[in-house]
């Protein structure tokens, strides 16, 4: 039980327990794995952004679309952290855990607290997913507690009905 390191990460992907969809191995970091932006939807605008550099405005909330699929069993969860090089441009990220069960790419909301506008490339190393082993299985995975936005695909905004 614990946080899994690079080699754990690497092995539970082997034997089916996670999974990772697109798994690039320049992502792994020594007790996680950088997960990449697929898309990036700026707040009040009404398109999505799927290539090249994105320009983020001042004081401007936006969402990411990761690149990689995220695959939990019942005894993993992940904890996700704003990489310090986006912190150190003034952007300010509010992520959730990745829950047991879950299976998906990930919608991650984030904030351009500068002022000054922030260039985000399509493609670039976003977030870090720190992923924890649960001392006993959960008794009900995502799927089955809620399951709102089980299988999203792309910046997913509302949850399936």
């Amino acid at each position: 039980m614990g946080i899994l390191s690079d080699r754990d990460i690497v092995e539970s992907m082997m034997t089916g327990h996670i999974g990772i969809s697109d798994f690039d191995k320049r992502g792994l970091t020594p007790n996680g794995y950088d997960l990449r932006i697929a898309e990036i939807k700026i707040l009040g605008k009404d398109y999505v952004h799927r290539d090249g550099t994105v320009s983020v405005p001042p004081r401007t909330m936006f969402y990411v679309s990761t690149v990689e699929t995220v695959r939990m069993n019942n005894y993993f969860c992940a904890e996700l952290w704003l990489r310090t090089t986006w912190i150190r441009k003034g952007v300010i990220g509010a992520f959730g855990k990745i829950d047991a069960g879950f299976n998906g790419t990930l919608t991650l909301g984030a904030y351009n607290a500068s002022d000054s506008a922030v260039e985000i490339p399509i493609g670039e190393r976003f977030c870090q997913m720190v992923i924890e082993s649960m001392q006993s299985p959960a008794g009900k995975g995502y799927s089955e507690r809620s399951g709102n936005y089980q299988g999203q695909n792309g910046v997913t905004l509302e949850p399936k009905k």
